[in-house]
């Protein structure tokens, strides 16, 4: 009988010792805490998900674009910087630093869970033991849940924004934009994730799932496409309608429409928090902080040192850690945006964009209501 999970293990292990163990050899980086194995589950899955990007969402952005682009070239980065981050410092990151911390900070009961957390889901509810999808789907809301609350703070707190706002930065938000984001900012995040996991007892394997799952829906959620899941969908699952609009670029008539639509994979989280937004049609997306902006003039080690620019900038002065939204002023000075004229955060789109006015359910009550 034909088994999944065991032809999986064939091909983890095939590349592991074909592949993983000699280039770590070369490297002198074998013997260390990780196991080559991680690597090579971390490259199988990351060349899954770059097959499903290349060869299912981006053809969406052809057949179904939100904005009608001339040419991509402002995607190219992002989309060399999304094969750099999945077939290379992501699963290098697992191995040395991922799974070490899982094992220094894991235990060994596992009466208790498999990292052994005395907060397991499976010590307060050993049910799930007997019904290992439902168990997965528990880990995945609570996992879901964290991203929320922790995507709200990036935005909230200026100088974790200052890292965050390369990744809104992007003036054609495209299936490739959802790696584009600062080494130090995803450091952070997989670290936050990687305790809760630990925490709620997730094993290693399943956090990796759990990880490419969160991941596929927002490859899928940044797509240059129109596309919606429906009425009561939309509602629960994060879709990219849904998503363009947290990266919409900001609207000086309506100066708190940006704020919304925080979900990674579950929109119910927007909605039971008021953050949701629905009924507006795609509108251009970047930021109108133009030194923010400037990240597009910028290639892969561009960016990044302007986002530690920022960065610094911020985290140094006591502004960087007064919650509120902010711009970037003289020497990369947090400024609350209250305090500035929204008007000069205008730019057009490229001529090359074109973008659908706004609908006629724009401004219905309860788009207004999502606003409050």
């Amino acid at each position: 009988m034909f088994d999944l999970s065991q032809m999986w293990a064939h091909w983890v292990s095939w590349l592991s010792a074909h592949a993983v163990v000699p280039l770590l050899a070369v490297l002198h980086l074998d013997g260390l805490a990780g196991d080559p194995n991680d690597i090579a589950a971390s490259l199988l899955i990351a060349t899954l998900q770059v097959c499903i990007i290349g060869f299912i969402f981006r053809p969406l952005e052809t057949w179904f674009p939100a904005e009608k682009w001339s040419d991509r070239r402002l995607t190219l980065v992002d989309r060399n910087y999304t094969l750099l981050m999945l077939l290379g410092i992501f699963p290098l990151f697992t191995y040395l630093v991922l799974t070490p911390f899982s094992h220094l900070f894991g235990g060994a009961d596992s009466a208790t869970s498999s990292t052994g957390s005395p907060l397991a889901l499976t010590h307060w509810v050993p049910w799930f033991n007997q019904h290992p999808f439902v168990l997965f789907a528990a880990y995945y809301v609570v996992y879901d849940f964290v991203y929320y609350w922790m995507h709200r703070t990036q935005h909230a707190i200026p100088w974790w924004w200052a890292l965050h706002s390369m990744h809104h930065s992007t003036r054609q938000m495209s299936c490739w934009t959802n790696d584009r984001g600062s080494l130090v900012d995803g450091f952070i995040q997989s670290m936050i994730l990687a305790v809760v996991g630990l925490v709620i007892g997730v094993d290693p394997d399943q956090f990796a799932w759990l990880m490419l799952i969160g991941e596929l829906v927002q490859n899928l959620s940044h797509t240059n496409t129109r596309i919606g899941f429906g009425k009561v969908f939309e509602r629960v699952f994060v879709d990219p309608k849904f998503h363009r609009l947290h990266h919409m670029l900001v609207d000086p008539q309506r100066p708190t429409l940006h704020i919304c639509n925080y979900g990674q994979v579950l929109s119910i989280w927007d909605v039971l928090f008021g953050t949701a937004l629905y009924g507006m049609a795609p509108r251009p997306t970047g930021v109108g902080d133009p030194v923010v902006d400037a990240d597009n003039n910028y290639g892969l080690v561009g960016l990044h040192w302007a986002a530690l620019k920022r960065f610094w900038g911020a985290v140094r002065r006591i502004e960087g850690w007064r919650p509120g939204e902010v711009a970037f002023g003289e020497d990369y000075r947090p400024i609350p945006v209250s305090q500035l004229d929204l008007h000069a955060f205008i730019h057009e789109p490229p001529a090359e964009v074109a973008v659908e006015p706004p609908s006629a359910g724009s401004n219905t009550p309860q788009t207004e209501a999502a606003l409050g």
